[in-house]
């Protein structure tokens, strides 16, 4: 990770996403920031989604990678592939879904660089659905940021790829992306960030998060929610957290997970298990949810 000062290094994991692809590149390439390198890894795209980007590397607007033999690893390895290959001292980090506003890198690159304390700064955005209309706003103005890794532990309250940029320091601190999980790197990575760099919120309107029935979120929540408790389990064993935000957050993941497992009717044994346990965890909270005083999102 030698990086060249100023540089901002765009990641983009790519798998089957040719429906979207071509306008998630346009929003990196129209930012009116003077050095950007745009790295793309194809996770063994089989929809057509590698010949687009393909098209925009021949023209040298892109790098474009691609596991051995165009295996399929997951974005964990497809993201660190990307980490291994990159210029920058800034890292930003989108999804071959989603969309940069313009002006978004230049305004968060300004900040870091007038503040060299802090690792990490985000801003706000919007939803959007498969068709690129507004959903609803993501907004943390209101958000008091103390850098606490308990808090971002117990809520991940903001979205990591498509709306930070992280200094490459802070990844050299953190490390790689665990290639164990095959969904919630994201969450995996924003705690481990927070254990060793400051965070920022700025006001500005940075991204669009896309919503669709193929998107991860919709797809993998049982997945990711088990992810979730191994995500939990090695955050106790590698930092100091409070015994109650580990209390906390095991409530909710499993909760989550409880929910997941009704959903898909896998399980109702272990679903209706993993919501008792979640009730003994944290039974103040549970008693909110249930007479709806409170909503978990």
């Amino acid at each position: 990770m030698n990086y060249i000062s100023g540089r901002v290094s765009v990641l983009i994991p790519l798998y089957n996403r040719v429906d979207y692809i071509q306008e998630a590149l346009e929003s990196v390439l129209q930012q009116n920031y003077a050095d950007i390198e745009v790295i793309i890894v194809d996770d063994g795209s089989t929809d057509g989604s590698d010949k687009i980007v393909s098209e925009y590397a021949a023209r040298d607007q892109v790098v474009m990678l691609q596991h051995p033999d165009g295996e399929n690893k997951g974005q964990s390895a497809s993201l660190n592939l990307a980490l291994k290959h990159a210029s920058g001292e800034y890292i930003a980090i989108l999804d071959s879904d989603d969309l940069f506003v313009p002006g978004k890198i230049a305004k968060q690159v300004d900040f870091l660089k007038n503040n060299k304390e802090i690792g990490l700064v985000y801003g706000n955005g919007q939803a959007i659905d498969a068709q690129g209309k507004f959903l609803y706003d993501i907004v943390y103005d209101s958000v008091n940021e103390k850098s606490d890794p308990n808090e971002v532990l117990l809520d991940c309250y903001f979205l990591l790829p498509q709306n930070s940029l992280v200094r490459v320091s802070a990844y050299k601190a953190a490390g790689f992306f665990d290639e164990q999980l095959r969904a919630a790197q994201d969450h995996d990575m924003l705690v481990r960030l927070a254990e060793v760099t400051k965070f920022a919120h700025i006001p500005i309107d940075g991204f669009r998060y896309r919503r669709h029935n193929n998107s991860i979120s919709v797809t993998g929540a049982e997945k990711r929610w088990r992810c979730g408790l191994l995500i939990l389990n090695k955050a106790s064993a590698r930092y100091p957290y409070k015994k109650r935000t580990l209390r906390k957050r095991r409530a909710v993941v499993n909760f989550r997970l409880s929910q997941a497992l009704f959903s898909s009717r896998k399980s109702k044994v272990e679903a209706t298990l993993r919501l008792f346990y979640s009730f003994l965890l944290d039974p103040l909270r549970a008693f909110n949810v249930l007479l709806g005083f409170e909503k978990i999102t």
